[in-house]
């Protein structure tokens, strides 16, 4: 055969996979229940302009600047991100190792070796005779991909790579929204710090009048006694705060890659407004949320495993070819008239498996028919999420306006009760009630004021937090751009070590 002939067959074998087929069903999405409008969405404050997207940055709508430069940090130095992103980029290297299979595998060596025959085996002068043999071969080997096992199986590769790739947004969304939600609870504990303090002031205030009266021979010891225990339950109570604050600064701290002796957040007032989160259509969150986008491209995987599982029904067909210099003689080991080659192609089936491959197959379905139910499952906890939070915004917003009239109730009556007091017509134990009323309203309203900025940090993450499905364009971009996210992360912990040294 010529070398001509083993051209047109290594040819007519690349060009086979393209007109062959590809077993298993190609993949559709399966429908998932999705409602016309959210539920709790009426009485919501749209934000405006309508056609406004969270953008990828949200925690910018807070107006907040250290908690836009703690944000920064999160995708750079959070360790779990560093995780998934290795996840990812170890995926997208299984996709590279499954297209391997498109192509032929060549071999190639060289050996020498000697040998004596028998002597009772043959006969002529070879026979009990010492031979030495030169060999340099180069062998190729190539399964062509006829019913599309090799295909299917990129296919899954591929999907799954996407899915890591959407698994990656997901957890680095989690940790931004982790960050700003222990970030305003950090400021949440700030704001009843201060509540605190001016209420340690007033009640020390109190407790110098009662002094007086006592001294005076106005009033009882056992006034002095009330306002000094309740001075002091103040003091307790406003002291156990900081624990709470330095494990929120500590989580932080963590969130951001960094030990807690690294980071000190000072403290500083608390007066925020949630901002308007533009909600969008049910439909839309499908696309937004990279949790979704994660378990579909899941789905999409397991969808062509049926295919791989069912191309073990079908025969393997290879294509073998070998070639090279084979001489006895050194001397005339690399010339023309040692070559030696071999071309042929092979089938093989199995004919019989026990069961095998009905069994493979099965599993390979009922793998999908999990996946599907997963999708679906995470799709309706989308849904979940974004009612809970919606439903929380509005129901805390009108909480937090009958809070703040019930503290400036609370107020008025602490200033009528006092006045009272100091007059004669009112007890000790009632100014100390009023106080204490005052005091757990305003804290009330404090809390209520950070469960409203966490409902909507919630929110946020609950929409997606700006991330959109067209991000996964293909695993190749994917790959890249978090290559070059990659090195500038390593980079950047190296420049940060340097400083420390």
């Amino acid at each position: 055969m010529s070398l001509r002939n083993l051209i047109l067959i290594a040819v007519m074998a690349s060009l086979t996979p393209l007109s062959s087929c590809s077993v298993g069903q190609d993949y559709v999405r399966p429908p998932a229940v999705i409602p016309a409008d959210f539920k709790e969405l009426k009485g919501w404050k749209v934000a405006q302009p309508q056609d406004q997207a969270i953008k990828g940055a949200w925690w910018e709508a807070f107006n907040d600047p250290l908690l836009n430069s703690l944000e920064e940090q999160v995708a750079i130095s959070n360790q779990n991100v560093a995780a998934a992103e290795a996840q990812f980029r170890q995926a997208r290297a299984l996709t590279g190792a499954s297209q391997a299979g498109y192509f032929p595998t060549v071999a190639a060596g060289a050996s020498v070796s000697r040998a004596r025959t028998s002597g009772n085996i043959g006969s002529g002068p070879s026979s009990g005779g010492i031979v030495t043999n030169y060999q340099l071969p180069i062998d190729l080997s190539w399964e062509l991909d006829i019913w599309g096992k090799i295909r299917r199986t990129v296919e899954a590769g591929r999907a799954g790579a996407l899915a890591s790739a959407a698994d990656l947004e997901s957890i680095r969304l989690s940790a931004q929204a982790s960050l700003a939600q222990n970030y305003f609870r950090l400021r949440t504990l700030d704001s009843q710090k201060r509540i605190f303090a001016e209420t340690l002031i007033a009640l020390s205030k109190f407790l110098d009048l009662t002094r007086n009266r006592y001294a005076s021979g106005v009033t009882s010891k056992a006034d002095v006694l009330q306002a000094e225990t309740q001075l002091k339950t103040t003091q307790a109570q406003a002291i156990d705060i900081g624990i709470q604050r330095a494990q929120l600064e500590h989580a932080i701290a963590i969130l951001v890659g960094k030990t807690p002796t690294d980071i000190s957040i000072p403290e500083s007032s608390f007066t925020p407004v949630p901002p308007a989160t533009p909600v969008g259509l049910p439909s839309e969150l499908l696309e937004r949320r990279p949790d979704i986008a994660s378990a579909e491209r899941r789905l999409a995987a397991a969808n062509a495993q049926i295919g791989v599982a069912e191309a073990a029904y079908f025969p393997t067909v290879k294509l073998s070819v070998a070639g090279g210099l084979e001489s006895s003689s050194l001397s005339q080991w690399l010339t023309w008239p040692s070559r030696f080659w071999s071309v042929g192609p092979a089938i093989s089936k199995s004919l019989f498996d026990g069961g095998l491959r009905r069994s493979l197959t099965d599993q390979a379905r009922a793998a999908y028919d999990a996946t599907v139910a997963t999708y679906r499952q995470t799709v309706l906890t989308g849904f979940q999420e974004v009612e809970d939070n919606l439903a929380a915004l509005r129901i805390l917003e009108e909480e937090a306006k009958a809070q703040d009239e019930a503290v400036t109730a609370a107020r008025q009556s602490m200033t009528m009760t006092t006045n009272k007091y100091k007059a004669g017509t009112a007890s000790a134990l009632d100014v100390i009630n009023t106080q204490v009323i005052v005091l757990n309203d305003e804290r009330a309203a404090v809390t209520i004021l950070g469960d409203r900025m966490t409902a909507s940090v919630l929110l946020i993450k609950s929409l997606g937090g700006g991330w959109n499905v067209s991000a996964l364009s293909s695993a190749e971009d994917l790959g890249d751009r978090y290559d070059n996210r990659h090195q500038h992360t390593v980079s950047d912990q190296v420049q940060t070590e340097r400083m420390k040294q």
